[in-house]
């Protein structure tokens, strides 16, 4: 059983489906900018990777509106959206024959803070368990299944790596013969109560300009910026999407995960392990992976170990490396999704999207870096890299056959430059 991609549903800081976002990473259109959200004026920090303003009734029912916080709300606009674009009825499909499985890190804090307001009188003892529901109240998996009848198996990951690992668990799924599992993952930290929280990990970058704030693997990097948004995924059995006359964005094909060891350790992080674990799973070298989405922490430590290993694995400037987070900022669980999706699309259309901003990359990381613009390109297979908490994660995403050829012809060049 063979776990392709069928859909994908965005929603990003630069642009509201996949479409939209796809077309603002190739222009290298970012979505870093003032908080709009809450008013920011008391905090050190006061850019963010931010959705722009949208009437949330023009895509969902009414009722749902006052009933659902932002994350909630951008999840259930990319299910709607990766549905259509799979082109698959689910109602024509026994409800407990469809899987879900997604990330969550940060969502529910909106509604969690809306919580604690109406509960302050109340007392502090009453205040952990409200905000415990809340968490799963707002989570992807619970608000889609609800909404969509949804009653096969499913899960919930946490942690920043959950969204790409719920991705490799929809595999898991599929090959357990599921026919079909949402998978990915959304979030959003915009809130005052998930701003505060955010800014206690001290590596949020105070720079006041959204230029130059976050700048993975440059010399200048000064910490991330948060962001709001990610992917929500439609996998399923190749046969059975090339049955129903679906064209696969991809397929899933190797997964890894590992833990950092403690503090002190003498042993070595875990990211190398994960990413030949990742490769090993997928039969695959090196040499067979034509880019490789960075997770791009933008402090300066964390890329310095990210990028020894990435020349480690692959050789010195020997693999395209982008980070097009840059455009977004670093979403949490949907982080991941987002790069997933972006993966997908970047091996449909043969071109490999830039990192914006990085003008001075550190020479001693030996990156193969695509800056500026997109770089023309048909990679047969894709990894993706993801890390927090002391986790490490990496995916790889093989290009799907029915699309190769058309990534590279000569007619789709002239499209995309159009």
């Amino acid at each position: 059983m063979r776990a392709v991609i069928t859909g994908i549903g965005v929603t990003a800081p630069n642009g509201l489906g996949a479409d939209a976002y796809w077309s603002a990473v190739l222009r290298g259109e970012s979505g870093i900018r003032p908080i709009g959200r809450f008013d920011a004026s008391g905090y050190p920090v006061r850019l963010v990777g931010e959705v722009p303003d949208y009437e949330p009734a023009d895509y969902l029912p009414g009722r749902l509106v006052p009933q659902t916080d932002q994350m909630t709300r951008l999840a259930l606009m990319a299910m709607d959206w990766a549905i259509a674009d799979a082109g698959v009825d689910l109602s024509a499909l026994p409800a407990d024959q469809i899987g879900i499985v997604t990330g969550n890190s940060v969502g529910g804090l909106e509604f969690s803070q809306r919580e604690l307001e109406k509960l302050w009188s109340v007392g502090s003892k009453h205040v952990s368990a409200y905000l415990s529901f809340a968490w799963f109240y707002a989570a992807n998996t619970g608000q889609i299944s609800i909404r969509h009848g949804l009653r096969g198996p499913g899960g919930v990951l946490t942690g920043y790596v959950g969204g790409l690992d719920a991705v490799a668990h929809a595999r898991r799924y599929v090959r357990d013969g599921i026919p079909l599992v949402v998978s990915g993952a959304v979030d959003s930290v915009m809130c005052p109560l998930g701003w505060v929280i955010e800014l206690t990990n001290r590596k949020v970058s105070a720079h006041p300009d959204p230029a130059r704030a976050y700048l993975p693997f440059d010399a200048a990097a000064c910490g991330y910026l948060p962001g709001e948004g990610g992917a929500i995924l439609i996998a399923e059995d190749d046969a059975t999407a090339r049955a129903r006359g679906a064209r696969p964005y991809g397929e899933i094909t190797g997964h890894g995960a590992t833990f950092d060891p403690p503090p002190g350790s003498s042993r070595e992080p875990g990211l190398r392990k994960a990413i030949e674990t990742a490769l090993r799973d997928a039969g695959m070298t090196p040499r067979d992976i034509g880019v490789v989405f960075a997770d791009a922490a933008g402090v300066a430590a964390l890329d310095r170990a990210e990028a020894a290993v990435i020349a480690a694995v692959f050789g010195p400037r020997a693999v395209p490396v982008t980070a097009p987070k840059t455009m977004t900022g670093r979403l949490h669980s949907g982080s991941p999704a987002l790069d997933i999706a972006t993966a997908l699309l970047s091996m449909r259309h043969g071109v490999i999207p830039p990192t914006i901003n990085v003008t001075d990359p550190v020479a001693a990381d030996q990156l193969d870096l695509v800056l500026d613009a997109p770089r023309e390109a048909s990679p047969r297979a894709a990894l993706v890299l993801a890390r927090g908490d002391g986790l490490n994660s990496a995916i790889v995403l093989s290009a799907h056959p029915g699309k190769l050829s058309e990534a590279a012809s000569p007619a789709a060049r002239a499209r995309r430059r159009t």
